[in-house]
């Protein structure tokens, strides 16, 4: 229902009945109902719009269960540890200095470029923040959040520089990934980030085990059978993947990987047989409704989803702040 009424929705408003009557003759190929203005919109517009938020949130979501397994802590997040920050580096290093660097192999290849730079960004800010937190085979939690805020910080300040130097157009893609949005979902970003986003959402379910295991410590873990270095290469390797592609395709978008597992854990406990899945299916869930609004909320304009998700995660995070406070003391 929440995707028909998306798909509906918009500068030009659509009943759900003629999108029901669009999908279906996308389905059957009928040609009197794809020639309209609806289908054009829908297809060519709303669809990959939709596609693109699910699996950019299913991504975040996913990256921070994996990230709060692996630090066995509920508050470990890719955007609070720097991790998108670095994506989000290496996508403004892209945009501004790609031209110089590459010529006309950037032109000719955006999205291409785009996702391979946000992808290494993410992963060299994963690997030095593990190195960082880690000391004799065990990973600080207090340490693991200094040093996101210390690289988060270090990325913003170059990111600034970047846009000191960038031109008009330049500055205005530097914004776009700042405040995060989808208004720039086409059918090529899906067909980029989907070979990077999708092998990690089908592979995630395997370190189930691995990172329930985890929750005992890494001694415990390694003493049940657990290659626990791997899960942890693993594990940074497909939050660097699916991070990296997300903010390639659609710019910072902050609190969605601690909300939603977090959710979810509450909800139906730390089993990641059962926190994986469900996280990947209420990020989808998430940042399609957050999309909704951000197309709705000020129309005919449009609002960055970034500040929506970053209205709604920032107090829900502070709430589990104080809650953790509280039972700390009890």
């Amino acid at each position: 229902m929440l995707a028909v009424v998306s798909l509906g929705s918009g500068a030009v408003k659509i009943a759900p009945g003629q999108v029901m009557r669009v999908m279906t003759g996308w389905v059957t190929g009928d040609g009197d109902v794809l020639a309209g203005r609806d289908a054009l919109i829908i297809l060519s517009i709303r669809v990959p719009r939709l596609v693109l938020a699910c699996l950019i949130g299913a991504a975040l979501a996913v990256s921070g269960a994996l990230m709060q397994g692996l630090f066995r802590n509920p508050l470990a997040d890719p955007g609070l540890v720097g991790v998108s920050s670095g994506a989000a580096l290496a996508a403004g290093f892209t945009i501004v200095l790609g031209d110089r660097i590459f010529g006309t192999v950037a032109a000719q290849m955006p999205f291409v470029l785009l996702p391979f730079g946000a992808f290494l960004g993410g992963l060299a800010s994963t690997l030095i923040l593990y190195a960082v937190a880690t000391r004799h085979g065990r990973t600080s939690v207090a340490i693991m959040l200094l040093a996101g805020v210390a690289l988060g910080a270090f990325a913003g300040a170059l990111t600034g520089l970047l846009a000191f130097v960038s031109d008009d157009r330049q500055l205005r893609d530097l914004t776009f990934w700042s405040l995060g949005s989808l208004s720039g979902a086409s059918w090529t970003k899906v067909a980029t980030v989907t070979p990077l986003i999708l092998p990690v959402l089908l592979a995630v379910p395997f370190l189930a085990r691995g990172l329930n295991a985890l929750l005992l410590g890494e001694a415990e873990a390694y003493h049940l059978g657990i290659p626990v270095q791997a899960l942890k290469r693993a594990a940074i390797l497909m939050v660097a993947v699916a991070v990296g592609a997300s903010v390639a395709a659609a710019g910072v978008i902050g609190f969605v990987g601690i909300v939603v597992p977090h959710l979810i854990r509450l909800l139906f406990g730390p089993d990641h047989r059962v926190l994986l899945p469900l996280s990947a299916l209420l990020g989808a869930i998430l940042l399609t409704g957050a999309d909704l609004l951000a197309r709705t909320m000020v129309a005919p304009a449009e609002l960055p989803i970034g500040i929506l998700t970053a209205a709604i995660g920032a107090p829900f995070f502070l709430w589990l702040l104080l809650r953790r406070d509280r039972t700390l003391d009890a």
